[in-house]
């Protein structure tokens, strides 16, 4: 018999349903239980072949409806929840940021309610086991310079109605923590990439748009840099913060791969070249083009782009012994490597509807773009 239940929000995206695949394989006392409304990057098709599917189940809800939230904690009474649950690209948020606002702030307003008649319910012995784990970004931050590194004492400073929709749920796990005394943990965490990423974010857009013979449209001059942490890293942070954090503290997780937008997106085609060569892309070889990198396209930039982020991760080195345990080029081409060898989940995922026209194009930037063929698309970088 297991010995906990963790209740993961947003289970069906795409980190919620890599750490969900990862606390079943390396966690087995644990039960784990995942509520998903299934919006358009949330998918059934994410949690299909369950390493063991006996010590899951899936509950489909919205964390914004108290009436959903409470059912699930009736069913399934957590002994920690995990919030992955949120509306998260940023293009989307600029087009309609109410749906942001819904989900990542009312949602994790409606969880924090939850956790907290929960906790307030529980015997002594489990009251100093729960938790409530928030997974956020480091874009509630702002914009870094050339130089220096968030950390979890940077100011909040969110540039775009999706981090500022997060910087919201934060603060709101803060005061719980400080108002009610409930266990709550957050963490901060640079770009993901890795198995099961929605197509309308970078790499797998990119990914699918070079098989296809299609432009890689890259935002501005390219020069956009990220660190980009491979999402079974991450999903190993997380579990150390749940397990070993402290209540009330903040954790950051990076990767220590800081790239521009440019280079994944070269290292995406180098990464191609050697796994499936351009010469052998009949979509390419239709179109005279003899590599993946003759498909990179420069398009109109989004309003608002936060030119870098970087993660300093050292907190999470010395108070949870964590640190990232895979490099940036061989993580991507392990990503682009699964991407091309689960053309099965890239046909379903692209039969529930649209996965990859650009968003996020402001009165003032949509006549720009629309006059360049490319900017059908979209670099999505959040993930």
């Amino acid at each position: 018999m297991t010995s906990q239940t963790w209740l993961v929000t947003g289970g069906a995206g795409f980190i919620g349903a890599n750490f969900v695949r990862w606390a079943l394989e390396h966690r087995p006392e644990v039960h784990v239980v995942v509520l998903d409304k299934l919006t358009y990057a949330g998918s059934l098709e994410n949690l299909r072949a369950l390493p063991t599917p006996e010590r899951f189940e899936f509950f489909r809800g919205d964390i914004a409806s108290t009436a959903d939230v409470r059912e699930c904690f009736e069913k399934h009474p957590p002994s920690a929840v995990l919030n992955f649950a949120a509306e998260s690209h940023v293009d989307r948020s600029i087009d309609g940021p109410r749906a942001f606002i819904d989900t990542n702030i009312v949602g994790t307003f409606e969880l924090l309610e939850a956790a907290r008649n929960r906790f307030a319910e529980l015997p002594e012995e489990e009251r100093e086991a729960f938790r409530f784990l928030h997974i956020s970004t480091d874009e509630v931050y702002g914009t870094l310079g050339p130089d220096g590194f968030f950390t979890e004492e940077t100011p909040y400073a969110p540039n775009s109605p999706y981090s500022a929709s997060k910087a919201g749920a934060d603060l709101l796990v803060r005061a719980y923590n400080r108002t009610y005394g409930l266990p709550t943990i957050t963490t901060n965490c640079s770009n993901n990439y890795g198995p099961l990423q929605f197509p309308e974010k970078l790499i797998p857009l990119m990914v699918l748009n070079a098989l296809e013979g299609k432009p890689l449209p890259i935002y501005g001059d390219g020069g956009n840099i990220r660190d980009w942490i491979y999402v079974e890293d991450h999903c190993s942070g997380i579990a150390r913060a749940l397990e070993a954090g402290e209540p009330g503290e903040q954790y950051a997780f990076g990767g220590n791969s800081e790239r521009s937008n440019l280079q994944v997106v070269e290292g995406i085609c180098n990464a191609l070249e050697h796994l499936r060569p351009a010469s052998e892309n009949d979509a390419l070889k239709r179109q005279g083009i003899d590599r993946y990198a003759e498909l990179k396209s420069y398009v109109e930039d989004r309003p608002g782009h936060d030119r870098r982020y970087a993660i300093d991760a050292s907190k999470s080195l010395r108070a949870l012994d964590w640190q990232p345990a895979h490099t940036f080029e061989d993580a991507l081409t392990e990503t682009v490597g699964w991407y091309l060898e689960h053309e099965d989940w890239r046909k379903a995922i692209q039969d529930e509807g649209d996965t990859r026209s650009r968003q996020g194009l402001t009165a003032a930037t949509k006549g720009a773009a629309e006059t360049d063929e490319a900017a059908t698309d979209n670099t999505g970088e959040r993930s």
